[in-house]
């Protein structure tokens, strides 16, 4: 139903005549209560106004318009608030607005939210809260186009002055030879420029494309919500005005709301206000909570009253464009090595032009007929100016190719497809300069739990005080005990049972460690969790945390004045430590003396040493006279649960391996130290013959330690027990003054300051918080171990495919320079002409970089030790390579230069042509010795490669085409059988050459 005015010649509505009788009946029975809720919207209407001492003026009259729905289903709420007035209570924190609406539950009640089971779940409900309020998105700022990257590669210096000499030699070609031959030279550079420039802005436009789409799954984060009763997971993208959103540590909140309930809520709105200090969110004081902030402590739910744009949080993403183009480490040396390369360059193309320049002008230069060029006083301007611009142009291409531009591309490429393939392989980067630096890692800091265990508990012991109690024996449970367990589980949880109908499975949402615990209740004991909710309140919540390790609740009877019962639930040793009595199988309680102490302390241990997470209830009772507080003593425990969580299937495998690798893996976990021991066995982190003593510590004993002490003792330290996110960190701060490369795995909010010290942060797609994963470098998507060492495998693989690529382009570069210094200083000619010297610079460039740098990481990377950080780019097998490498090619090329008409009887056009030819297949065959450094076989895995194999295929070819039909554009003359086998042969020996330059040792 929706109220108008209506027009005053608008004609009254009438029902449908022509209707069967039990229709009309049930339209009548619509129209009643139609007319009442209408009457109730007036009513409620009214008072707001009186609230406000406000009169306005009174209508004529309205019309009311009845929809005639044919059936409830399609009933969609009224919505009736105002989007502005729900922004500004929200962003104004004004609870004088909010008072005057009602409170929290009338705007609920407003929105058509139940309190309990939330909004509904359908389709066409949910649409209709996006067309009125919107929807959980901002709008970004436009991205660039591909035109923009065409502008960006044009700007270079060396491209714009190539072009400026390429439009002149254009012009004075045509004014000389007419426009049918004279076009052909300045032509030529234009689109060799042009092909440049194309394929280099293509490929910056795909990368660009590629992060835009890995930083969009990233902010794709995934919140729990309440519909139609049930408690489910969707996008953040999904959320709707009025969705009951559960709040819980670590979460960040998706759009502007008020709380409903909430437990120890305490929120970090730094991200909106600046203020570092957290903010208490309760429904009384500050029941206001804002989209972008973060939960730091306790539980709670609320309720959305704004989305998207209509969020402050919104207006300032839209305004914000992530930072794509970040420039790594990598980037940075690789920035200082082309800029070192490009002033030689320089150096060489500036004497290359001088002495050109004075060649000519001396007139020791001739044309192709063999005549001067340049006779004072009678050459013709426009030959002269021809002839500088030719010399120019050279001087210039010398400089294009020398400056290896290729190799910040490479790097963009390799990280590129990096990131592509490391998404497939259950791993999303955050930070690009994370892939480069785990290549580096020398140490791995791991969680247990859900990383190297598979996160999928089960209760697989239970005991009542020092008795174990079988699943047979569930039923023989004392009654009393029953129940305070059934109140302990039920109301000290953040996780919840939902079970549609009696016939149903129930379904169970919360933490690995809650739905285990909840699911044993359920499921083995037959305990109703919902009873205990009906009949109790929370008066006081204590909310789990990874530094306490326990929860505790303080509950009372709500039908009647009674006494108040305190439970708590946490590590077994910590909640038996509290306790002074304990129930045995019978219920009695019985008192718990050191013996007593003792004996339960070894059934803990027993546990644990079965990998077993100890778990522990405990409980008193408060006289309603006592003051209503948490008590952390004297209490009865309750009994002992035994959670198994069994290692992930290849864990062992991948320890092994990283050890192999030279990388320590260090496990850093929450529980005892015996669970600890039994876990780090059995994934291969420690081995039985080890010293214990030395090997595994708890965290308040590595905390205690004086800072020399830990110096020393760090490195031997593989398992740290009982550690609280202050011992992690403190590990992260002493492994890297001992000059290590640290990983550190997390997923709780607490572990946010060691995942920002470690050099690579690795959080948890699945268990992790979302403020560790904003802490984090890189996103673990399966929270798989196995995954941190694919992360591993290929940040490894990034630096040895620059350096593959490095080895490729320098090796060109040298030759390059060397060949046109030589040739210019001693014949005043350049071999190889400005398209020639651009051909070789694309293939040098742009398809050198994505042929090397989409090589997928082998095996062989890790049986090496890691890269240190200030390892040379260039290293000593590199520059054996290259050196050889470049020697032979300049050798042959000279030779060529000098002896290629008498060896092969041709003119001067196929002599430059045979050197052309050679120079490219040349570095065709290099290119397979590039990929790789060390080994002999240069043709394995090669298959696996299909972009390599199709870059060598189109750059063969076009070179055939260039050589063989366009030899106007190129400056080529056609070549026959023996002169293509003679340039494929010399091309050919750099294999053998290669294979038996690795014999060198260095």
């Amino acid at each position: 139903m929706s109220l108008r005015y209506r027009n005053p010649n608008e004609p009254a509505m009438s029902d449908a005549e022509d209707m069967p009788v039990a229709k009309i009946r049930h339209r009548r029975w619509r129209s009643v209560f139609a007319a009442i809720y209408s009457g109730r919207i007036l009513v409620s209407l009214y008072k707001t106004v009186i609230n406000k001492k406000q009169i306005l003026r009174s209508l004529s009259y309205i019309a009311v318009e009845i929809h005639d729905d044919t059936s409830s289903d399609d009933h969609l709420p009224s919505l009736c608030v105002d989007q502005k007035i729900l922004t500004e209570v929200v962003r104004e924190k004004s609870l004088e607005t909010l008072g005057k609406l009602g409170g929290v539950k009338q705007i609920a009640a407003r929105l058509e939210t139940d309190e309990k089971d939330g909004i509904s779940a359908k389709e066409a409900d949910l649409a209709h809260r996006i067309d009125v309020f919107g929807a959980n998105r901002y709008q970004k700022p436009p991205t660039k186009s591909f035109l923009s990257f065409v502008f960006e590669a044009s700007k270079d210096t060396t491209i714009i002055i190539l072009l400026a000499c390429a439009i002149l030699s254009l012009g004075f070609g045509i004014k000389q030879h007419g426009i049918k031959n004279g076009w052909y030279d300045g032509g030529s550079i234009i689109f060799a420029v042009f092909l440049v420039v194309a394929v280099s802005a293509l490929s910056n436009f795909k990368q660009n494309r590629q992060f835009e789409k890995l930083s969009n799954e990233s902010s794709d984060i995934r919140v729990e919500v309440v519909r139609d009763g049930r408690r489910q997971a969707i996008s953040v993208f999904e959320v709707v005005v009025g969705d009951i959103v559960c709040l819980k540590i670590g979460d960040q909140i998706p759009a502007d709301g008020l709380i409903l309930d909430g437990h120890s809520l305490k929120v970090d709105e730094s991200s909106m206000t600046g203020e570092s200090d957290h903010v208490e969110i309760n429904g009384i004081n500050n029941p206001f909570v804002l989209s972008g902030t973060k939960v730091m402590d306790g539980f709670g739910s609320m309720l959305v009253t704004s989305v998207g744009m209509n969020t402050a949080w919104g207006e300032m993403m839209s305004s914000i464009n992530r930072e794509l183009d970040e420039e790594t480490p990598l980037q940075a040396r690789l920035n200082k090595l082309t800029s070192f390369i490009g002033k030689i360059g320089l150096a060489v193309a500036l004497l290359v032009l001088a002495v050109l320049l004075f060649r000519y002008f001396t007139g020791n230069t001739k044309d192709d007929k063999g005549n001067t060029e340049y006779i004072r006083g009678k050459t013709k301007r426009d030959s002269i100016m021809n002839s500088v611009l030719d010399i120019i142009s050279a001087a210039i291409t010398i400089v294009v190719v020398a400056i290896p531009e290729g190799l910040p591309l490479a790097v963009t490429l390799t990280l590129a497809y990096s990131m592509k393939q490391m998404m497939a392989d259950h791993a999303m980067v955050r930070k690009l300069s994370a892939c480069e630096t785990m290549g580096s890692a020398t140490t791995i800091c791991t969680d247990k739990t859900g990383t190297l265990t598979l996160n999928e508990m089960k209760v697989t012991e239970f005991w009542l005080g020092k008795e174990s109690i079988k699943d047979s024996s569930y039923s023989e449970i004392a009654p009393n005990v029953h129940e305070l367990l059934k109140q302990g589980i039920a109301l000290n949880t953040t996780a919840t049972v939902y079970k549609p109908n009696s016939r149903s499975l129930p379904e169970i949402s919360g933490s690995p460690t809650e739905k285990a615990i909840l699911s044993w209740a359920v499921l083995d004991l037959g305990m109703n969790l919902d009873d205990p909710k009906k009949n109790y309140e929370l008066i006081q919540v204590e909310a789990f945390n990874s530094e306490k390790k326990r929860s505790g609740v303080l509950i009372r009877r709500k039908s009647k004045s009674d006494d108040a019962h305190i439970h708590w639930k946490g590590a077994a040793e910590m909640i038996v430590a509290m306790c002074s009595q304990y129930y045995d199988r019978s219920g009695t309680v019985k008192a718990m003396d050191d013996e007593e102490r003792k004996q339960i302390g070894n059934i803990i241990q027993n546990m644990a040493a079965k990998s077993l997470r100890c778990i522990a209830f405990a409980h008193t009772k408060i006289p309603e006279d006592n003051e209503q507080v948490l008590e952390e003593s004297r209490l009865t425990l309750l009994g002992l649960v035994g959670l198994k969580d069994p290692c992930r299937p290849g864990v062992r495998m991948a320890v092994k391996s990283c050890i192999d690798a030279g990388v320590n893996i260090k496990m850093i976990t929450g529980d005892n130290i015996f669970t600890a021991k039994a876990i780090a066995i059995e994934c291969g982190i420690l081995e039985l013959h080890e010293d214990m003593n030395e090997a595994v510590v708890e965290g308040v004993q590595f905390r205690n330690y004086t800072s020399e002490e830990r110096m020393e003792k760090i490195n031997k330290i593989r398992v740290m027990a009982r550690s609280s996110p202050f011992d992690k960190l403190l590990m992260v701060q002493c492994l890297k003054q001992n000059g290590q490369v640290v990983a550190v795995t997390g997923d709780g909010t607490n572990d946010a300051p060691a995942l920002k010290e470690a050099d690579i942060g690795l959080s948890m797609g699945i268990q992790g918080t979302e403020v560790a994963k904003e802490s984090s470098d890189i996103v673990i998507l399966d929270d798989n171990f196995t995954s941190v060492v694919t992360v591993l495998r290929w940040g490894r693989c990034v630096f040895n495919n620059i350096q593959k690529f490095i080895q490729f382009q320098l090796t060109v570069n040298i030759a390059a320079l060397v060949i046109n210094f030589v040739a210019a200083t001693s014949s005043g000619e350049v071999p190889l002409t400005a398209v020639q010297l651009l051909w070789v610079n694309l293939i040098m460039d742009t398809c050198g970089a994505l042929a090397l740098a989409t090589e997928r990481p082998t095996n062989d990377l890790m049986t090496k030790p890691p890269v240190g950080r200030s390892k040379p780019l260039i290293s000593n097998i590199m520059w054996r390579n290259l050196i050889t490498q470049a020697l032979y090619q300049v050798a042959i090329l000279l030779t060529l230069q000098f002896r290629g008409k008498a060896i092969f009887g041709v003119d001067e056009k196929v002599k430059n042509t045979l050197i052309f030819n050679t120079f490219v297949l040349c570095q065709v065959f290099n290119e397979f010795n590039a990929r790789e450094l060390e080994k002999k076989n240069i043709f394995q895995g090669l298959h696996k490669n299909k972009l390599f194999l199709v870059i060598i295929g189109i750059t063969i070819i076009v070179q055939a085409g260039m050589v063989e039909f366009l030899t106007r554009f190129a400056n080529t003359q056609r070549l026959n059988w023996g002169q293509w086998g003679a340039c494929i042969g010399i091309a050919a020996l750099s294999w053998p050459l290669g294979w038996l330059v690795k014999l060198i040792p260095v």
